[in-house]
């Protein structure tokens, strides 16, 4: 009998975090001991997954499927491929370093954050393993509970109104989105399965409802413009862990949504909307940096340039091309990675002030030499300097792009020369203008924290240097992605993919 290795990855920190319940509050040590362990078992269970891949194939591997509500066709179904195997590793690796960050800063209500940690990790797990449409949307649900907690009650002063605007946004999104999956469900064949409803035959007229009703809750967890006003108050707002998963994982679920159900489900409204898809891409990469330019305070700054970066990772994926999709999903990594490090340090750094604002800053070059030298690593990332993991995911979008419409690749490109400005400006005003009185004196990394940051410097520059440890998996799953949006899982010919620049 073999492993159910998916369905481990999703419970186990779930029963991790409900184990916590039965350690006295006042043992935060114990408790935040057991939470790391938890974690990184996770994070090792998720080797044989990574080891045993089969990237020869687009089929689902580690398949699991049992009937659950025999009456309605829902079945407890798992399985992952090449798109979504990626999201696991990364989600794990989230979790651990979340853990290691909170070690400090978190002192009130310990037992019930730690306990959030884990529920989250399980949810979020079960959101990239999902095969049946039913579940997924139970797990996309369940992951904004912890969330929903994690910057409502360990968040800073105004966190109830990001918590309350976080909510209502992705709960809107999602509700509309629900609509959306009883209208497949209705006119699919009823079934959730979504192998199967990949491969029905919907008119177009009700794919394009479909298709907006899924974009109201995957592109407000992007999120793209003009439904992203809620990340930079909930980035804000939340403690480092927060920031650190919702701009590591949770906005990649949007993204994810595109790819698993809106391009294959959907491939004709998929091909009518690549335009204004692509032309809501570009306004966010010019707009998210443009933003970010006039931030005077640290988190909102990069919760906005993930408003930019992430526009990118919608332009590669509208462009429906191997070198766009390619890029977007590695990007979605990438970001992940490089945003997460910022986040991380970010958390870091204000333990030690206590402040956000940039203009608080200055000469933390000489204060804190190993700090600047860990942030100036995840600065020429972010910038995508070739040799970092930003530099190959950024050229992939812009050459999938450059193929399909060559003016988004004009104007996304303006967007990487206004991220290089924001982002070389913030390390300047931070460390390198002339040294604030109220910075003397800040304590140096210590071994814990530079271990927390180490992982993100090694993958940044793995990444970087050998991107095909990472492509190798997305080779095969997304040439029959684009099989699926061409027609040629239904046709055997592919449909004309245009893009209408005139009536």
């Amino acid at each position: 009998m073999s492993i159910p290795l998916l369905s481990t990855l999703i419970f186990f920190p779930i029963l991790g975090g409900l184990s916590l319940l039965i350690v006295p509050r006042q043992q935060t040590a114990t408790i935040k001991i057991m939470a790391l362990i938890v974690s990184l078992i996770e994070f090792a269970l998720c080797a044989p997954i990574f080891l045993l891949f089969d990237k020869t194939t687009f089929a689902m591997q580690f398949v699991e499927v049992h009937p659950w509500i025999k009456a309605l066709h829902i079945n407890y179904a798992l399985g992952i491929d090449g798109i979504s195997v990626l999201f696991l590793l990364l989600t794990a690796l989230i979790i651990v370093l979340s853990i290691l960050v909170s070690w400090q800063s978190i002192t009130t209500k310990v037992q019930e954050f730690f306990i959030s940690l884990l529920l989250l990790e399980g949810a979020m797990m079960g959101v990239f393993c999902a095969t049946d449409f039913f579940l997924f949307y139970i797990f996309w649900e369940a992951m904004l509970i912890p969330m929903f907690l994690i910057i409502g009650v360990w968040g800073g002063p105004n966190r109830i109104y990001a918590t309350v605007k976080f909510f209502l946004f992705t709960l809107v999104g999602s509700l509309l989105m629900l609509v959306g999956v009883i209208l497949l469900y209705q006119n699919g064949g009823h079934t959730f399965d979504i192998l199967k409803l990949a491969g029905q035959p919907y008119s177009l007229k009700l794919q394009l409802i479909l298709f907006w009703a899924f974009f109201a809750a995957f592109a407000v967890k992007v999120p793209m413009w003009p439904v992203h006003t809620w990340l930079p108050d909930a980035h804000t707002e939340a403690p480092a862990a927060g920031s650190v998963i919702l701009a590591g994982v949770l906005i990649k679920m949007g993204a994810y949504g595109f790819l698993r159900f809106s391009l294959p489900i959907l491939p004709d409204a998929t091909r009518e909307m690549m335009l204004p898809m692509l032309v809501l891409s570009v306004i966010a990469i010019v707009y998210g940096a443009i933003i970010c330019l006039a931030q005077t305070d640290l988190k909102r700054l990069i919760a906005y340039s993930s408003v930019s970066h992430m526009g990118f990772v919608t332009l590669g994926m509208f462009a429906l091309n191997q070198h766009g999709l390619e890029g977007a999903i590695l990007q979605m990594i990438n970001h992940g990675v490089v945003t997460g490090a910022l986040f991380l340090a970010i958390g870091m750094v204000y333990e030690r002030t206590h402040t956000r604002e940039i203009t608080a800053y200055g000469g933390l070059a000489t204060t804190m030499p190993v700090f600047a030298g860990f942030f100036l690593l995840f600065t020429l990332a972010a910038v995508g300097l070739p040799g970092t993991n930003g530099f190959i995911g950024e050229f992939l979008i812009l050459l999938g792009s450059f193929e399909r419409a060559p003016w988004t690749a004009v104007v996304a490109a303006s967007g990487l020369i206004l991220g290089a400005w924001y982002m070389l400006w913030l390390y300047q005003r931070i460390f390198f203008n002339e040294v604030n009185e109220a910075m003397h004196g800040l304590k140096p990394l210590d071994l814990r924290e530079i271990l927390t940051l180490l992982p993100m410097v090694l993958l940044i520059f793995w990444i970087g240097l050998y991107p095909n440890a990472l492509l190798g998996f997305l080779h095969v799953s997304v040439g029959h992605l684009l099989d699926q949006v061409n027609g040629l899982g239904l046709a055997g010919q592919a449909a004309p993919l245009t893009l209408a620049l005139h009536p």
